[in-house]
């Protein structure tokens, strides 16, 4: 947003944080970017707000818009229909209109009485890139043949260093049967490449190509992948990408959500297909040997392979068509007044 002429008041990437436990440290923070953007609003009173994911600050500030008399519309649900779906009621009385991503939640909005708009997903808005897999191997400095396993540990820092060790781990056991495997680490934006540089140099593992652009057409040239939960599952399977879908939060973090979430995947691809189509290994089970069982059942098994490609070509034909961002700007300025427009 920034790059694109944006003018940020807060950067959300200063207060972007996993779990509960993560964000008791992060709240001094949290609240000062909270009043920074409170002041903004009655101070400059725009025409509208639109708080995009991140449910726990923006609700929030969403019921400052509210007091403000600024209208709300939403984009990018809050996964209220995984856990704490009590949230819906304060969403009924502060936002005007939801855009969201995947139909099953403009079920879940309809049946709340909530407006709703479906939108689809913005994986379905990329277009194929045009390079090939040589050339795509030789911008990220891979060999032009042989296996290569995509490590995708997350944008937060919090999840790259609880996630990326046990990649490596996993990495360094699946090694020892197959030595000429390769190891991609693409780098989400924001992540400091130096910090990521620090934890493969710390495992010992020499040889990991780091790799900032491409994404998600360099993981056509892997053969499968460890991949954070969150949107980058869902970027990996638009590629047919076959994945094991890891996450790991701090204990408190874990027991309190597992407590309230009420969905039985957690993975996006397996939530846009309604079962589960690629393993998922969440906190104790996300260890380095169990991750290398499950990306070996890849490697050696390419009938496995296979059927874990062509049932995420499914989920991406789920996704919705180009144009969604088209979408959501119709459905915003419909509901700003003309004058303002």
């Amino acid at each position: 947003m920034a790059a694109a002429g944006v003018r940020l008041v807060q950067d959300a990437s200063e207060v972007a944080v996993v779990g509960i436990w993560e964000v008791l440290r992060r709240l001094p923070a949290i609240r000062r970017a909270k009043a920074l953007m409170e002041r903004a609003l009655e101070s400059e009173r725009p025409d509208l707000l639109v708080p995009i994911d991140f449910p726990d600050f923006n609700l929030r500030l969403a019921a400052a818009s509210k007091r403000a008399g600024l209208p709300v519309v939403y984009f990018v649900s809050p996964q209220i229909w995984a856990w704490r779906q009590g949230r819906v009621r304060r969403i009924r009385e502060l936002v005007r209109h939801m855009l969201v991503l995947f139909p099953f939640e403009a079920a879940f909005y309809e049946k709340a009485g909530v407006p709703v708009t479906y939108v689809g997903h913005p994986v379905a808005d990329r277009a194929p890139g045009k390079l090939s897999a040589e050339q795509l191997r030789s911008r990220a400095g891979l060999p032009a043949d042989g296996e290569v396993l995509a490590m995708l540990p997350g944008s937060r820092r919090e999840e790259v260093e609880r996630l990326l060790p046990r990649m490596l781990g996993a990495a360094k056991l699946l090694d020892q049967d197959r030595p000429g495997l390769r190891l991609l680490l693409p780098l989400a934006p924001g992540l400091p490449r130096q910090y990521c540089e620090r934890l493969v140099e710390e495992s010992g593992i020499g040889d990991v190509a780091l790799h900032e652009r491409d994404f998600p057409d360099i993981l056509s040239v892997c053969a499968a992948g460890v991949v954070a939960s969150g949107t980058a599952s869902l970027e990996a399977a638009t590629v047919g990408l076959p994945m094991v879908v890891v996450y790991r939060v701090s204990p408190f973090s874990y027991a309190v959500g597992r407590a309230l979430i009420k969905v039985d995947n957690i993975a996006l691809p397996n939530l846009v297909a309604g079962r589960r189509v690629v393993p998922e290994l969440i906190q104790g089970e996300c260890n380095p040997e169990a991750i290398a069982r499950a990306l070996g059942r890849y490697l050696d098994d390419p009938d496995e392979a296979d059927r874990a490609r062509r049932e995420l070509r499914a989920v991406r034909e789920r996704l919705g068509g180009p144009g969604v961002f088209d979408r959501a700007a119709e459905a915003l300025l419909d509901e700003v007044s003309p004058a303002a427009v």
